[in-house]
């Protein structure tokens, strides 16, 4: 049995308010003390008043504790104690027993980038397949991350120096370079090569950041400025050193001809940002916006 966490009561949320200030509270801690999985659902309950969360936390603790069941299975049935075997019980109780898998038919589905929907219908992006293989996976006690590998987001686990990356897309399908290097030109073009950066983890920040990025770019595409102001101003909670999301605040406030915060956003961001370029792209934005009434 996974033992359960403590929860300390001020960090229980069951409405939007109580959501977001949740996500500012994972805001304020060390990355490696955020808990991925509960501030994916603070994320998700932010659009979904009247929904509780609890049954979702149920099922993701169900989820792991069936991940290390079949794990011991493996185990009984004289499989190795290997990397591989582990990846086998992710696997299985992912794709094979809970019916996950990646959307193909409605890639742009706004539901793919929000785990309760994901949860709810077994089906995701990949950055959202990808939380989960990191939630069950880190439960169990196995080292997991997600890589910075542009376009599409990939899982490495890890065991005494032994990698393997996955794409929980297509069902955890083991990638080698060829695979690699195929999926890279599908995505950036067929003059792309890999780098040593692509196989750089991402902290728990940018992996919640990478699905809320997904969310607003689906948001934006159907003109829902107004949502897409609170994933930003969500982003901003939850990182609040990157100054970046105060750009798209402003362009969004810009949208919804809220004059003085999309100036004040404008203005925060010149202030914040170290890029010469960044900033006079900033200051012609600015200087439109302030010449529009009000």
């Amino acid at each position: 049995m996974i033992p359960d966490d403590p929860i300390d009561d001020l960090q229980v949320f069951e409405t939007p308010d109580e959501a977001f200030q949740y996500v500012r509270y994972a805001g304020t801690l060390p990355d490696g003390e955020i808990d991925v999985a509960e501030t994916a659902l603070a994320l998700a309950l932010l659009f979904l008043p009247g929904l509780k969360p609890d049954r979702f936390r149920q099922h993701l603790r169900k989820m792991a504790e069936q991940v290390v069941e079949e794990y011991q299975l493996q185990l009984r049935q004289q499989k190795p104690d290997t990397l591989a075997t582990k990846i086998i019980a992710l696997k299985k109780i992912l794709h094979d027993v809970n019916d996950y898998h990646g959307d193909k038919e409605n890639y742009d589905d706004i539901q793919n980038a929000s785990i309760i929907r994901v949860i709810e219908r077994r089906r995701g992006l990949p950055v959202a397949l990808g939380l989960l293989y990191i939630i069950l996976a880190r439960r169990a006690g196995w080292a997991a991350d997600g890589l910075n590998f542009p376009g599409h987001f990939l899982v490495r686990l890890e065991e005494e120096g032994e990698r393997i990356i996955l794409d929980p897309f297509q069902d955890g399908k083991q990638m080698d370079a060829a695979s690699l290097r195929q999926l890279l030109k599908s995505i950036i073009g067929e003059k792309a090569e890999l780098s040593h950066q692509f196989y750089l983890p991402v902290n728990n920040r940018d992996i919640l950041i990478r699905l809320q990025n997904n969310l607003k770019k689906r948001l934006i595409d159907q003109e829902e400025y107004a949502q897409a102001v609170i994933v930003v101003e969500a982003m901003e909670a939850l990182a609040p050193n990157e100054y970046r999301t105060l750009f798209d605040k402003g362009v969004l406030y810009a949208k919804l001809g809220q004059r003085q915060q999309a100036v004040r956003a404008f203005e925060d961001y010149m202030e914040k940002t170290p890029d010469a370029r960044e900033k006079q792209q900033a200051m012609a934005l600015l200087q439109q916006i302030k010449m529009l009434p009000e």
